[in-house]
């Protein structure tokens, strides 16, 4: 069963609809689906630069990228608040040391395709633009100021794991704890 949280990409996938986007990294870079082709999956960081429960995941999102890129999983950041400028946006990637391109959504492409609410939040679509997982990174926030002082569940990695392995992810869906996304129309 498809929930309501990974219905508007499903509905796309299934209806056959050509997944279009050119979105430019705090870099300058311009990225688009094409680049997808090739990789086992492709995996979004949803954030913001005001969530600290976002933030405080950026060296685990590093970390999961060293470890998984290797066998082909593909990684962004994408900026889910379109109302912060592109410098503060490019400042807190470079603050931050994100390993990987942090995408500016100013139009919410990429939240809407997934259907992400929460930063940090993250999505794993395939190449050709199905998504396969929407979730927490892992299960260390609890809720808003409770934390444990490691995760015990590594939701991620182990949709990552099932994926590189060729076998389906085992949760297509976790809870996330962090900071809403403001939509935009």
């Amino acid at each position: 069963m498809v929930t309501s949280k990974l219905l508007p990409l499903a509905l796309m996938y299934l209806a056959g609809a050509p997944l279009a986007f050119h979105l430019r990294d705090t870099q300058g870079a311009v990225h688009a689906p094409a680049e997808w082709g090739g990789h086992k999956a492709i995996v979004l960081f949803f954030v913001t630069t005001d969530c600290p429960i976002a933030n405080s995941y950026v060296p685990e999102m590093n970390r999961i990228r060293e470890a998984y890129a290797p066998q082909g999983v593909l990684f962004y950041a994408v900026q889910a608040e379109p109302r912060t400028p592109d410098g503060d946006v490019a400042r807190y990637a470079h603050e931050y040391r994100y390993s990987f391109p942090l995408l500016l959504d100013p139009h919410q492409v990429l939240v809407k395709l997934t259907g992400a609410t929460i930063t940090p939040q993250a999505a794993i679509v395939s190449p050709e633009g199905k998504l396969l997982y929407l979730g927490r990174i892992d299960n260390r926030a609890v809720d808003f100021g409770v934390q444990r002082p490691r995760a015990t569940e590594q939701d991620l990695r182990e949709a990552l794991d099932a994926l590189v392995a060729g076998k389906p992810v085992p949760h297509a869906f976790t809870k996330s704890i962090g900071c809403a996304i403001p939509h935009v129309e």
